[in-house]
């Protein structure tokens, strides 16, 4: 058995999940969560203790159990209090401005970069050089830093460009710094 499958999920009194024909749904005060829920699995409840069960022991429905089972869980977390992922800009001249419900990037380009907003998640600005990405749903939260982050990834050798705040860059030493180690 998964370890990690046989835990229940415990739901609080915000939050209301329901399943319909293999549809999951998640509702709680900060948000909505869809899914869909494999035929190889059950989902159950038993005193407001949902658990996830396989109907089968293939592999398929063994490697699916432990998956589905933290899916649920991170979507009953995300409705209560919503997932976060902190960017910051790190450049001279680098900022970056809430424009309607877009985000506007200068970070050293010919032009000024759009970031148009995604449903499902909020976008802040903090200053002149921070974005919060905030959302119920913990891929989409991670996937549009990610979008995000690939404006201008951190250049190697100067660490300019957008990067997950306190992420630690490894900086390459330039060509003088290279030379000066060989002719010493």
């Amino acid at each position: 058995m998964s370890k990690i499958g046989q835990k229940p999920i415990s739901i609080s009194a915000g939050v209301n999940l329901q399943i319909n024909e293999g549809l999951i749904n998640v509702k709680g005060p900060k948000g909505e969560w869809n899914g869909i829920l494999p035929r190889v699995l059950e989902l159950k409840n038993k005193d407001n203790q949902w658990t996830v069960s396989r109907k089968n022991e293939n592999k398929t429905s063994k490697s699916l159990h432990g998956l589905y089972r933290t899916l649920i869980n991170n979507a009953i977390v995300g409705v209560e209090k919503p997932w976060q992922k902190r960017l910051e800009v790190v450049g001279t001249g680098f900022n970056v401005k809430v424009q309607g419900n877009d985000i506007v990037f200068k970070v050293g380009y010919s032009h000024p970069v759009v970031f148009k907003s995604v449903s499902g998640v909020t976008l802040q600005v903090e200053g002149n050089n921070k974005v919060i990405i905030s959302g119920a749903d913990k891929q989409l939260v991670g996937q549009v830093a990610f979008q995000i982050k690939c404006i201008r990834k951190p250049d190697v050798y100067k660490g300019k460009g957008i990067r997950y705040e306190g992420e630690v860059l490894r900086i390459k030493p330039g060509k003088k710094a290279k030379a000066a180690g060989a002719a010493a």
